[in-house]
């Protein structure tokens, strides 16, 4: 017979972890959320549509999975680590039989393909991965219209920041192509198991139309890479490499009325898209 609640406490997860004779292992970023009223508060966050399809990845031992489920979505999850994918399973059907889920036993940055109809991203990212599994799934997938994760709070505003500010960078105006994005909440370090050293946050996207094609994305973030990679040097130095030469890079520049010796850091994500046509022309 089920739980009277289907999310998990402290204890069920401990007993979870001590039946796998698993540790929590820090070179995988494994921190899980032990607290059910934090899962309600980020399911509620997330503000999804009844019977939503939703992308979760590092469920581990299901705190999240449960709560997503039991609000009424359908959940496919990706888990890298192989006892806790078997085992996730086995724990959705004793405390929600009937749930719509399944579970990708998997690395999350080599899935090559998504099902069409996963229009959300909601997860508690694996903290030293986080960035690179976030921007290759938004590559792969243009289907998302809301992400809600976890992350660490330093990286939580970089993913938020704007042009010219203090955590502005690469990652800033990546994924500002596929949305609008802010820091929506802030997390205890009491809720996880076992507590991280550094505080967390909740970061979000609601989409927008992207500003053009797959091609002028891949010049687009090519130029933002060779932007950041100099960022103190001037924009004309930064982008000499892929632009042909700095005079190249300067006439380009000027001609979409961007300054060669402003620095890549002060532009928005525009600034790079009008840049990229130009180039591509």
């Amino acid at each position: 017979m089920p739980p009277s609640s289907a999310l998990l406490l402290a204890p069920d997860i401990r007993a979870l972890a001590s039946a796998l004779d698993l540790h929590p292992s820090k070179a995988r970023g494994q921190n899980f959320v032990i607290d059910p009223n934090t899962v309600r508060k980020i399911v509620s966050q997330a503000g999804l549509g009844e019977h939503t399809h939703v992308l979760e990845v590092g469920p581990g031992f299901g705190s999240l999975t449960l709560g997503m489920l039991e609000a009424g979505h359908k959940v496919t999850a990706i888990e890298i680590d192989s006892r806790m994918a078997s085992l996730l399973p086995q724990t959705v059907a004793a405390r929600i039989p009937g749930a719509q889920f399944r579970v990708i036993e998997a690395d999350a940055l080599t899935v090559d393909a998504l099902d069409a109809d996963i229009t959300a991203l909601v997860a508690n990212l694996p903290y030293n991965v986080s960035v690179p599994v976030l921007i290759h799934l938004l590559e792969l997938h243009p289907a998302f219209e809301r992400v809600l994760v976890m992350v660490q709070a330093e990286v939580g505003w970089r993913l938020a920041a704007g042009p010219g500010t203090e955590h502005y960078g690469a990652p800033s105006v990546k994924v500002a192509w596929f949305g609008n994005w802010s820091v929506e909440s802030t997390i205890s370090r009491r809720v996880f198991w076992p507590e991280p050293r550094v505080d967390s946050v909740l970061v979000g996207m609601h989409a927008t139309t992207p500003p053009g094609d797959e091609i002028l994305r891949r010049k687009v973030f090519d130029l933002v890479d060779a932007g950041f990679h100099t960022r103190r040097k001037m924009a004309r130095q930064s982008l000499s490499g892929v632009l042909g030469s700095v005079a190249e890079a300067s006439a380009l520049m000027e001609s979409v009325g961007l300054r060669p010796d402003s620095r890549c850091e002060t532009w928005s994500l525009n600034d790079f898209v009008a840049l990229a046509h130009a180039w591509k022309k």
